[in-house]
């Protein structure tokens, strides 16, 4: 891989921003990481072979001092040693990036991310746009949520699980997609007194009311995303 000047620039802020603190690095191993990766990466080189009088001398600095860092720095995986003899050590430099411990702390910057999604997600009004409004009746499938009616684009609406008269919001936790006769029906009712209405009304099976009554305890649950949501504008 041919590294630019830009991303030569990049791979140093890296260097001193999250590696260096990260790996809780001395001012010796940072010296000799820093050199190593000028005369490998930098260079367009994976492998390196060196001595280590070469770097001591390459970073004023004796070989004790140079041979415990290279240890060291092998230990905390920012270098991997290929090889190991009198006549020289082989070793791959890893940039940053490549670092395990410093992978975990992108991943845990991901997930801290992917929570923020989901706080936005919550607070997010899904009549307020058709693209919201289509992820909803998507994740039905074009079925009514109430009486399982296969559903077509002029005769389904939203409903609302929870009345908004009963303080219930514009969640997709609480709109479903529904036949227009149903979502005329629902009234003040919530979703699961209905649900049970259509059961004794015979419009519904035993079976179809608890897989309806589970999937209302899904959606209360958050378990029913919108697919489309991460993409909905906002």
């Amino acid at each position: 891989m041919k590294i630019s000047k830009i991303n030569a620039i990049l791979i140093w802020k890296q260097l001193e921003d999250v590696l260096v603190p990260r790996l809780c690095l001395t001012l010796a191993e940072r010296a000799v990481y820093s050199h190593l990766l000028r005369h490998s990466r930098l260079e367009d080189r994976l492998r390196l072979r060196f001595s280590i009088l070469w770097l001591a001398r390459g970073n004023r600095l004796s070989a004790g001092s140079v041979r415990l860092a290279v240890r060291r720095l092998v230990a905390k995986g920012a270098l991997r040693l290929v090889e190991r003899t009198k006549a020289g050590h082989v070793v791959e430099v890893r940039l940053p990036e490549e670092i395990r411990a410093v992978r975990r702390d992108r991943i845990a910057a991901r997930s801290a991310a992917g929570l923020q999604r989901a706080a936005n997600l919550e607070e997010t009004d899904f009549l307020q746009t058709k693209a919201r409004r289509e992820a909803i009746h998507a994740r039905e499938r074009s079925v009514c949520f109430y009486c399982l009616r296969r559903l077509t684009a002029r005769l389904r609406c939203l409903d609302h699980v929870v009345p908004l008269v009963r303080t219930g919001s514009n969640s997709y936790r609480n709109l479903v997609s529904a036949c227009a006769e149903c979502s005329s029906q629902t009234g003040e009712n919530t979703a699961g007194d209905f649900l049970r209405l259509l059961y004794r009304d015979g419009r519904l099976t035993a079976t179809e009311l608890t897989g309806r009554l589970r999937a209302l305890e899904a959606l209360a649950a958050g378990k029913l995303r919108p697919a489309a949501a991460p993409q909905l504008p906002q």
